[in-house]
């Protein structure tokens, strides 16, 4: 049978001022409004965001943050230009063969959410290379949601409760939200303690809707491609003078 995990602590205790974040995500959003802004073609947008990358997880690991994940491409993304979809992937390729080296001297684990294996099979081969180089690492994560829905996540984590009450492995009666989370794709990384979201639009897009649950949501008006270490470190002092209650007084 599945046995009940020990519930992870949340960040702020039982209450409280909520201090420094363990695990913050970003919905990196804005590259084309910041290519329109400057009359420049949208893949000039989305080459900027990928410096953005490089810095603001310099940065996070700089400002002691344990684990950085960022929404790079949802599984509604496939729904873009033909053109745009492959030029995106052309940048992915690009960071992982650029990034990986820095990754594995600076002891960072890469970890990826979503189902990646949809992508080309060179890409996904790229991929889980990193991946496995960095497995070991004992320094911060940095988690790349690909292909990745937080619906499609929940339902297929469902399937999988589903099919382990079927096959014998789980007693249903024993099911609440620590076990459920154990069938998520984020289920070996700490609680979800801060969602960003850049260029001023305020909705979670499909993006970690289950452990955004009590995370705390920080929209910010900067277009992605702007947006570095002093916007980060902002938005963590921002963070820091939240009060988290998670239900409480």
């Amino acid at each position: 049978m599945i046995s009940r995990p020990a519930p992870a602590p949340l960040a702020g205790g039982d209450g409280g001022i909520a201090g420094a974040p363990r695990h913050v995500a970003i919905i990196m959003d804005g590259n084309g409004r910041w290519a329109k802004a400057r009359r420049l073609p949208r893949i000039a947008g989305h080459r900027q965001g990928v410096e953005a990358v490089r810095k603001v997880s310099r940065a996070a690991r700089e400002l002691g943050i344990e684990v950085l994940t960022l929404y790079a491409f949802s599984s509604e993304n496939w729904r873009r230009p033909p053109a745009e979809v492959s030029d995106l992937m052309g940048l992915l390729r690009r960071f992982l063969r650029n990034e990986v080296e820095e990754l594995v001297r600076e002891g960072v684990r890469l970890r990826v959410i979503g189902d990646y294996r949809a992508l080309s099979p060179d890409l996904v081969e790229m991929v889980e290379d990193v991946v496995e180089r960095t497995r070991d690492a004992e320094g911060a994560t940095l988690v790349i949601a690909l292909n990745y829905g937080s619906q499609r996540e929940i339902l297929a984590a469902a399937r999988r409760v589903a099919e382990a009450a079927r096959d014998g492995v789980l007693n249903p009666d024993t099911l609440d939200e620590a076990v459920f989370e154990t069938f998520l794709d984020t289920h070996d990384l700490p609680p979800l303690d801060l969602m960003i979201r850049t260029s001023g639009e305020q909705r979670l897009s499909n993006f970690l809707l289950w452990q955004a649950a009590y995370a705390e949501l920080l929209f910010v008006d900067t277009l992605w491609p702007d947006f570095d270490g002093a916007t980060l470190a902002a938005a963590l002092s921002s963070y820091g003078m939240r009060h988290r209650r998670f239900g409480g007084l």
